[in-house]
């Protein structure tokens, strides 16, 4: 159980607990998982002819995927507010080309939407360039946002064939229009939980912004990039949360605790050795 604890801990670093002190707030639930399988990440990569991000392969390594969402009561009922999630692997699909947006004949795909940006695409180190619905780019979903847009991993530049290793964080809002978000995926998932998974908060990575009720719920329960941040002038702040996220502590990969074997009973000579007992209560840890 303090196994469990500790994981859970070191994953949210420290958000439930911040969650749980904030007026009206309830039901904050935290879903633990099993580490994904070495062999499933490999499986993935040959699949899709890309390499994971090393912060997102330790990621897996430690949990494969992550929910955790928060209620608040009003009029004493349970309200549904904060969700935040990471698809597992099995779930990390490709946005395919191919894709119609109407089940009708010839009807349009994702890739009819692409326009040639060619010589006109603008690029800088603080925002690369638009990804592509075409075979340029190979985009996947890291979450749904609840129908209201898709967090994607995208990989820009793709040739056919070609493994493609360069990935950044991107917003696909809902009417399909792209905005960049983080270049690696620490720094989402950071931003993520500073923003407490509240309703469209990737919007305010938008020029339009969210919705008038997603705002109030904002106004309510700001995000800790406003209010609680540490920074560099002033170290020692609110010390339970760590702002800045080492992915080496947060990430540290964990193995699935094997069934115990049956042991067959043994007796010892009186000047017998107890070397095989040494470190049986080592995986005493019982999991769901």
């Amino acid at each position: 159980m303090e196994e469990k604890k500790g994981v859970a801990e070191r994953l949210t670093l420290g958000i439930t607990r911040i969650l749980e002190s904030l007026a009206g707030v309830a039901d904050t639930r935290f879903v633990e998982r099993e580490p994904a399988e070495k062999r499933s990440l490999l499986s993935w990569e040959q699949k899709n002819t890309c390499i994971l991000p090393e912060d997102l392969r330790d990621f897996y390594l430690t949990t494969d995927g992550f929910t955790l969402t928060w209620s608040v009561t009003l009029d004493n009922e349970c309200v549904p507010v904060g969700c935040m999630m990471i698809n597992s692997v099995v779930r990390l699909r490709q946005l395919h080309p191919p894709t119609t947006l109407f089940s009708l004949p010839n009807a349009p795909t994702l890739a009819d939407l692409d326009w040639d940006g060619g010589s006109t695409e603008s690029e800088s180190e603080d925002c690369p360039a638009v990804p592509h619905f075409d075979s340029r780019s190979r985009i996947f979903e890291l979450d749904s946002c609840g129908g209201n847009g898709k967090v994607c991993l995208v990989y820009r530049n793709c040739s056919q064939g070609i493994v493609a290793q360069q990935s950044h964080i991107w917003f696909l809002d809902r009417s399909l229009y792209w905005h960049y978000l983080t270049p690696t995926f620490t720094s989402y998932y950071r931003l993520m939980l500073t923003h407490l998974g509240l309703p469209e908060w990737q919007y305010s990575f938008t020029p339009y912004g969210a919705s008038p009720q997603a705002k109030q719920w904002e106004s309510l329960y700001p995000p800790l990039t406003f209010q609680r941040e540490l920074g560099p002038v002033d170290p020692t702040g609110d010390t339970h949360f760590n702002n800045k996220l080492d992915p080496t502590k947060a990430f540290k990969g964990r193995s699935k605790v094997a069934t115990p074997k049956k042991k067959q009973s043994t007796q010892s000579g009186p000047g017998g050795s107890a070397k095989g007992h040494v470190s049986v209560g080592k995986h005493a840890v019982v999991r769901r």
